[in-house]
């Protein structure tokens, strides 16, 4: 019996192809179509209650000013009006008083980040002559790819730690040496998935997303447990922004229709080429013990039995979901990536050994078979450690040369007189 997967999503579409394309399964959606859309025996759609509050959408759109300048005075009433009825009914204030930041990109991002550590932070201080009241500093953050994967942890149990007025001092009113919650956390698509606070209240996304799917599942991080208000800052100057604020209301109130549908392609040939190598490597290591060491993968033959299995695996499955003709190319593929693996065996000098991966304590002594993604020129063992990250990052030198035929850094062409 294949083990069952179950998988859990609220934006979703085609899925049934998908599933198929991945996993050659068959799917079947729970809880299925009723006659209510509002009760099918299985679920029941309520009403926002005191008990099980709503989230509410809010779009900003200002023709003729600068987004930036629209994004300050957004931070500035939410933060400020947080902290004025914080001042007012204390700890019931929390899930409101973390603004989470969403944008598109990191270039976005960082814009921000300089206008909350600067000019936004300056202008919390005088507050008061509007009738808010005044907020500190505030402490921010970020959760972006430029985070190491070690500091997100850490950073999650940051975005748990409630505003409470006792914090600041300890029981002999000096100052508390626990850590301080944070005011600002600025995010990219990294907070769509995975992030579960239940504290979080309120959001402020920078322009529309490319995806509804991805608009969907990034709002829903506040207002999980307590009323949540999700305000959208359009950029006029974007056609598409400027589409989805004139359709404000009945864009949102029908965006789960508007999900698109992600195309599922395993054996296009970017998929193989990223991920062909360690789907062989994987299936002939993991077979069995017998090349399952880190030493063991300079002892493969050519017609060993797990080769072969691993070989005629992938390429049933390629036949079955593409046909004849896609299983031929990856055939020849395989093949190809086998010589390679043979190769660098016979090639070995005396006293080195093929390994899977190079470990420190080698001390020279050894070749590793698979190449880290990043670290040097893509070849055909080259494998990746995180999907996220497919493409690496190009570095670019930019010049103050101006773009005329003399001065070019362009290469010009060679003429024969």
């Amino acid at each position: 019996m294949r083990p069952k997967v179950i998988a859990s999503t609220a934006t979703i579409r085609q899925a049934e192809t998908q599933v198929n394309s991945l996993f050659q399964r068959q799917l079947q959606v729970f809880p299925p179509q009723g006659l209510n859309i509002a009760d099918n025996f299985f679920s029941q759609q309520n009403p926002p209650t005191q008990n099980s509050p709503g989230r509410r959408y809010l779009g900003i759109c200002a023709p003729g000013r600068r987004l930036k300048a629209t994004i300050i005075r957004v931070y500035l009433a939410v933060l400020a009006s947080s902290q004025t009825l914080y001042e007012q009914y204390g700890e019931k204030v929390d899930p409101w008083m973390t603004l989470v930041g969403y944008f598109n990109s990191l270039r976005e991002l960082g814009g921000t980040r300089r206008l909350v550590d600067d000019d936004i932070s300056n202008r919390l201080r005088q507050m008061e002559k509007r009738g808010l009241a005044n907020r500190n500093r505030p402490i921010v953050d970020e959760l972006t790819s430029r985070k190491d994967s070690t500091e997100i942890p850490q950073l999650l149990d940051k975005l748990e730690i409630p505003f409470n007025p006792q914090r600041k001092k300890n029981s002999k009113g000096q100052k508390s040496k626990l850590p301080l919650p944070l005011d600002v956390i600025l995010a990219t698509n990294m907070i769509s998935v995975g992030v579960d606070v239940k504290r979080l209240g309120v959001m402020v996304a920078c322009g529309q997303p490319k995806n509804t799917a991805e608009y969907i599942q990034a709002t829903s991080r506040v207002g999980r447990s307590y009323p949540g208000l999700v305000i959208t800052v359009y950029n006029w100057a974007r056609p598409r922004d400027l589409s989805h604020y004139e359709k404000f209301y009945h864009y949102h109130s029908t965006f789960y229709q508007h999900v698109e549908a992600l195309s599922v392609t395993p054996f296009a040939s970017g998929a193989l080429d990223r991920g062909l190598t360690a789907l062989l490597v994987a299936l002939v290591r993991l077979a069995g013990e017998e090349f399952n060491g880190n030493e063991k993968a300079g002892e493969i033959e050519r017609n060993h039995p797990y080769i072969q299995k691993a070989i005629e695996t992938i390429i049933k499955r390629a036949e079955q979901l593409e046909g004849k003709g896609v299983s031929d190319h990856l055939k020849l593929e395989l093949e190809v990536k086998l010589d390679r693996w043979l190769n660098s065996i016979s090639s070995l000098e005396k006293g080195t050994t093929l390994k899977y991966r190079v470990s420190r304590t080698d001390g020279g002594t050894a070749v590793d078979l698979i190449k880290p993604a990043g670290q040097g020129v893509w070849d055909d063992f080259t494998c990746l450690n995180s999907l996220r990250n497919v493409e690496p990052t190009i570095g670019l030198i930019l010049n103050d040369l101006p773009l005329s035929e003399e001065n070019s850094p362009l290469p010009q062409p060679f003429i024969n007189q």
